[in-house]
């Protein structure tokens, strides 16, 4: 039972992992517009912007390990699931640090509608 699950979960993650922002997605460009930043706040949010892009090589790597999944045997993918995890929290760490940075730069107001424009929908 906990092999499935931890299995269900990779590939949600999986599917999460392989659709990228892209750089030039409406929300994105909306949140961009709607912070007004200045030149200096540009420079934190090029390297803010990059940092939610998936790498090309990341995504088909992930896409290999779920198509090489039904050939493994059940311990392979558990070391398979463990690893496309520990992958998947290093990237969240490095966006996450891309994201302190750039939200540090912002003022109150614009911290305010970057909150509320990411903010995760229900």
């Amino acid at each position: 039972m906990k092999v499935r699950l931890l299995l269900s979960l990779l590939a949600m993650a999986a599917t999460a992992i392989t659709e990228p922002l892209q750089a030039q997605t409406p929300q994105l460009q909306k949140l961009h517009n709607d912070l007004n930043l200045t030149p200096q706040q540009e420079i934190t949010w090029q390297t803010f912007e990059a940092a939610t892009m998936i790498d090309p090589q990341e995504a088909a790597r992930r896409r290999s390990a779920a198509q090489t999944m039904p050939s493994l045997s059940a311990p392979q993918r558990v070391d398979l699931s463990i690893a496309a995890m520990e992958a998947d929290v290093a990237s969240y760490k490095r966006r996450g640090a891309a994201l302190k940075v750039f939200y540090a730069s912002l003022t109150a107001m614009q911290q305010a509608i970057f909150d509320h424009e990411t903010m995760l929908q229900q």
